[in-house]
């Protein structure tokens, strides 16, 4: 039986003129990824996500409405667990670049549709990129 883990996250952007800046974040492992964390109790998906876009870059959005994509992933844990982590992912603009790291991050940098899409890790970060991309074109 696997440990069920529920997490959601925003994928943020920054429209400059006519050019659209996702926001992609490094964590200490070395790979690329959007905002996103664990629900704490009580807490809906859309909470969860705009606390840690708070917490891990000082930054504050409304959520676009009419955006909500998932997926899914099975992993060990560091305690040598079976979990399977389902993530919401949504959307939201930022009137501001200017970021501040939480120390569960590295790095950040804000990159134009196909660099950060080149620039994240992992298959279902961009997959969610890319349906945010359609959603808002």
């Amino acid at each position: 039986m696997s440990k069920e883990i529920f997490s959601a996250g925003v994928v943020i952007f920054h429209q400059e003129d006519d050019e659209r800046l996702y926001l992609v974040l490094r964590y200490p492992q070395g790979h690329w990824d959007f905002v996103k964390g664990k629900l704490e109790p009580g807490e809906s998906t859309k909470q969860a996500a705009l606390r840690e876009l708070k917490e891990e870059t000082g930054l504050e959005t409304k959520i676009i409405p009419g955006f909500e994509t998932f997926f899914s992933y099975d992993f060990t844990t560091q305690r040598g667990e079976s979990a399977h982590k389902v993530v919401t992912m949504f959307v939201g603009s930022s009137d501001t670049m200017e970021v501040q790291l939480s120390d569960e991050h590295i790095d950040y940098a804000w990159l134009p549709f196909e660099q950060a899409k080149s620039r994240l890790t992992f298959n279902n970060a961009k997959l969610a990129l890319e349906r945010a991309q359609e959603f808002l074109d």
